[in-house]
């Protein structure tokens, strides 16, 4: 087991590599930032002033190991927007979308899981059709579309939530629906093809060779091991809610790191872009590797792999 882990630590720290670098070029590429930040109306010098005092006359590799070095002291730089330092402004915005993110990856399990189990225990039903129609009106419809029709039928027709903000828990449900009724669909079909291989092991016809009841073979020996992908599909949902909420931190007028994000490629603002970028991306990668740990617990297998 130790090797594994020291295995997997070695992976993430080579994605975390990568995608500081990615993270790095990618504001770079883009254009000149000094060009960007000092703004349409600018002359040469004050281009040259920003490229000086921003250190964007080095060469590139510098400023990238420069930048490494101030992250890895927790500095992500300063604002150039907000006139503060990253830090304070990420550690005001990432509870929102962390929020978001539990609350719909909740949703999600809470959804897809038992329509999963049902459809396996029942293929070809009525429970099973209406599992396939969610999944398919799931990937068919975009979440700011399905976001709309929520507000429209709970907050403006029935009156039962609020439409936007996030003072209370209640702020976060319609967020926290839309954003997770995109994923749910994957995770129900992994779970029921997982649960319908299952269904049909050795194992599982011995638990009920032994008299078991049916629920205790289903909760106890089927859904264990049909679990096992959900475990790191849940993870890189979870990744991909806390990255890509920003559609709906917008329409919900949620003010998580999404619509800072947003805001700060509409500002310019390189230095909350890229802290972001690098934020998320850690996270997604961490995540990842504890499913992985997860998943070679639940099944001592894969560590042999």
């Amino acid at each position: 087991m130790l090797s594994y882990v020291v295995k997997r630590l070695l992976v993430t720290l080579a994605v975390v590599v990568v995608v500081s670098i990615v993270a790095f070029s990618l504001v770079h590429l883009a254009g000149d930032p000094a060009v960007a930040m000092a703004g349409e109306n600018a002359t040469q010098q004050d281009v040259d002033n920003i490229r000086k005092v921003y250190g964007f006359d080095r060469p590139l590799t510098e400023q990238y190991f420069n930048w490494v070095s101030r992250v890895l002291h927790g500095d992500f730089g300063r604002s150039f927007y907000l006139r503060t330092p990253v830090q304070p402004v990420l550690a005001e915005y990432a509870p929102v979308t962390i929020r978001l993110g539990l609350m719909a990856l909740a949703f999600t399990l809470l959804l897809s899981i038992p329509l999963g189990v049902l459809a396996a225990l029942r293929p070809n039903t009525l429970i099973d059709r209406f599992a396939l129609w969610l999944a398919v009106a799931g990937q068919a419809l975009p979440s700011f579309v399905f976001a709309m029709l929520l507000i429209f039928v709970f907050a403006v027709t029935l009156r039962w939530l609020p439409v936007s903000g996030g003072s209370t828990w209640a702020h976060f449900v319609l967020p926290a629906v839309a954003l997770g009724y995109n994923a749910a669909p994957a995770i129900m079909r992994l779970t029921r093809s997982g649960m319908i291989e299952t269904l049909q092991s050795d194992h599982v016809r011995t638990a009920r060779a032994y008299g078991l009841s049916r629920w205790r073979v289903v909760l106890r020996h089927a859904l264990r091991h049909a679990i096992i992908p959900v475990v790191s599909l849940s993870a890189v949902q979870l990744g991909y809610m806390l990255g890509g909420s920003i559609v709906i931190e917008t329409v919900f007028s949620l003010k998580g790191l999404g619509y800072l994000a947003w805001q700060s490629i509409q500002r310019l603002d390189i230095e909350v872009v890229q802290a972001i970028l690098l934020v998320i991306a850690v996270v997604y990668a961490l995540l990842t590797l504890l499913a992985d740990l997860l998943n070679a617990m639940l099944d001592p297998r894969i560590r042999i792999s």
